[in-house]
């Protein structure tokens, strides 16, 4: 007999076992983990009462609401339909990686300022959509609110400019 609709598998019952939605479920399963992490690191403090909360009360409120919401996620990545999760992707992991050491290696030497810019700029080229103006605008403007917070603001003890130009 001719059908308009296309051919489809005959549905046999629940999906059980089948995640649907890769993403959401492994980031359901990852906020599982890090929220029992939280109350077990958190057990270890005295928990106090809502009215006068002890240091161990915000962690394990805090992985009491992680492992909900991981579940809430968990579920949904087996109920909707999803995208598959893409082959991981090393270059831009390793560029990223790569220009943090680099900052924490010369913060202390080459100054907060450009240390800030060439994190910005060596990070940045991770992207396909590198642009090398746009990147160095956005050094500058973040290397300057750096100084700000952390330098003036927070008064780390990191100098602004190269050692080497203080003489």
């Amino acid at each position: 007999m001719l059908s308009l609709r296309p051919k489809s598998k005959r549905h046999t019952g629940g999906n059980v076992g089948h995640i649907r939605n890769p993403k959401d479920f492994w980031a359901g399963v990852l906020f599982i983990i890090v929220g029992a992490a939280a109350i077990i690191l958190g057990s270890r403090y005295n928990l106090g009462t809502a009215a006068r909360m002890g240091p161990g009360y915000f962690p394990r409120i805090l992985g009491i609401m992680l492992i909900v919401l991981g579940g809430i996620i968990a579920l949904r990545g087996l109920r909707l339909q999803g995208a598959p999760i893409p082959a991981f992707k090393w270059r831009p992991t390793l560029v990223v990686l790569g220009s943090v050491v680099i900052f924490g290696l010369i913060v202390t030497t080459v100054g907060m300022a450009i240390s800030v810019v060439i994190l910005i700029v060596l990070s940045s080229s991770a992207s396909p959509e590198f642009r090398p103006k746009e990147a160095l605008i956005s050094g500058i403007f973040l290397a300057a609110l750096a100084v700000g917070v952390f330098v003036i603001g927070l008064k780390l003890q990191v100098p602004i400019w190269p050692t080497f130009l203080h003489g």
